[in-house]
């Protein structure tokens, strides 16, 4: 395959979890893919050296940052110019947060495949960015591992052979911790993910199960399936990624060891498979026994609040996703307990989960009313 005839990639937030795994499989996938627009949020110095590697068109960093180089793009904007880069097939979208959203429509718009790593784009807009798909020629491919394995179970079947989907959660690390002891939790207890290595946002949110609340909602965009027939179950060896049950009582799971190395190949390549040995094989007598647990929704109520904002419509979603998102930064600031951020989230749905969701201005300013909800909050139920 000669260098031209590359699919150009377009990778936001680079220099993140996600981003840097991204850019492990573009390295070990050079004959096929190649990096012509990159950014980053703040990491000037990651991305400088992400720059000399891979050398693309376009770098874009959203934070000012006076020892940036001046031909770098600047501010918010850069996503989206770097999303819709016209050497880019495919915008991986893995930046953190509400951030994501214009970049993605904006790519979708222009008709480009997305590899959405980024959530909170479906959850705060999911009507809006399948209707953009739809009308402009785009497509969504998820990044997250449970979406990616729904979506692999899914290949060559209909709609309406779904019976029900299933998403596996790990539990993170409270999952057998008492209330007492969760209410008590510290950053750093919150930060000690048993399975994934992930940012710290994303990580908070497996603690709190939010992360599993927003992949539900994603869930229900991405492939059309009600609420009432999504599901969630802990799996602690995130072994099994998700389960889809069909109409005749079969049921397909998609496995593989805990590495996001292998969604994102997968969004890069779908519907195809292609040759990649960056991640170990799965050894099904060395990993040993496979455990599955109900949730303890009374101790992980941020799952319960989504799924009802889900549920609820309009820009609920949004509000849960940004009073999380704030929720989340005063936590890890040490401004609010852990048992406050179900309590600030709470709050803001109750207070704001009616406002409009019918169009993007109308979504950013439930999303900008929820943020500072959760910034006045006192956190205490």
């Amino acid at each position: 395959m000669s260098v031209t005839s590359r699919v150009g990639v377009a990778l936001l937030g680079a220099t993140g979890s996600i981003g840097t795994s991204a850019l492990r499989v573009l390295e070990r996938q050079r004959e096929r893919f190649t990096p012509v627009a990159l950014t980053a949020y703040g990491n000037h110095v990651a991305l400088a050296s992400q720059v000399k590697q891979f050398a693309p068109d376009y770098v874009g960093l959203v934070q000012e940052c006076p020892d940036a180089p001046a031909s770098w793009g600047r501010g918010a904007e850069c996503l989206v110019e770097a999303a819709t880069h016209p050497d880019a097939q495919i915008v991986i979208n893995a930046v953190v947060g509400a951030a994501g959203l214009p970049a993605t429509l904006a790519a979708l718009q222009a008709g480009k495949r997305v590899a959405l790593a980024n959530k909170e784009t479906l959850v705060m807009a999911g009507e809006l960015v399948t209707r953009a798909a739809a009308q402009h020629g785009g497509s969504l491919v998820p990044v997250d591992s449970e979406h990616s394995a729904i979506l692999q179970c899914l290949a060559g079947r209909e709609r309406h052979e779904i019976r029900r989907l299933v998403l596996t959660a790990s539990g993170g690390p409270f999952r057998s911790w008492s209330s007492e002891q969760i209410a008590a939790a510290t950053v750093d207890d919150a930060l000690k993910h048993p399975t994934w290595q992930m940012g710290s946002k994303i990580t908070i949110d497996s603690a709190t199960l939010a992360n599993k609340a927003l992949e539900v909602i994603e869930a229900h965009h991405l492939f059309g399936v009600p609420y009432d027939r999504i599901d969630v179950v802990v799996h602690p060896q995130s072994i099994i990624h998700s389960f889809v049950e069909f109409v005749d009582g079969s049921v397909l799971a998609q496995m593989g060891v805990p590495s996001m190395e292998l969604p994102i190949l997968y969004a890069l390549t779908w519907p195809e498979r292609v040759q990649d040995n960056g991640v170990p094989s799965y050894d099904p007598v060395a990993q040993g026994a496979l455990t599955f647990e109900a949730v303890r929704h009374a101790e992980f109520p941020m799952l319960r609040l989504g799924i009802a904002a889900g549920r609820q419509g309009g820009a609920a979603p949004a509000v849960y996703n940004a009073a999380n998102e704030v929720a989340v930064a005063r936590f890890l600031d040490g401004n609010l307990r852990f048992a406050g951020i179900a309590n600030c989230v709470a709050s803001a749905v109750s207070s704001l989960g009616h406002m409009p969701g019918d169009s993007l201005d109308a979504l950013l300013a439930a999303d900008a009313a929820a943020r500072a909800h959760v910034q006045a909050h006192p956190g205490e139920s």
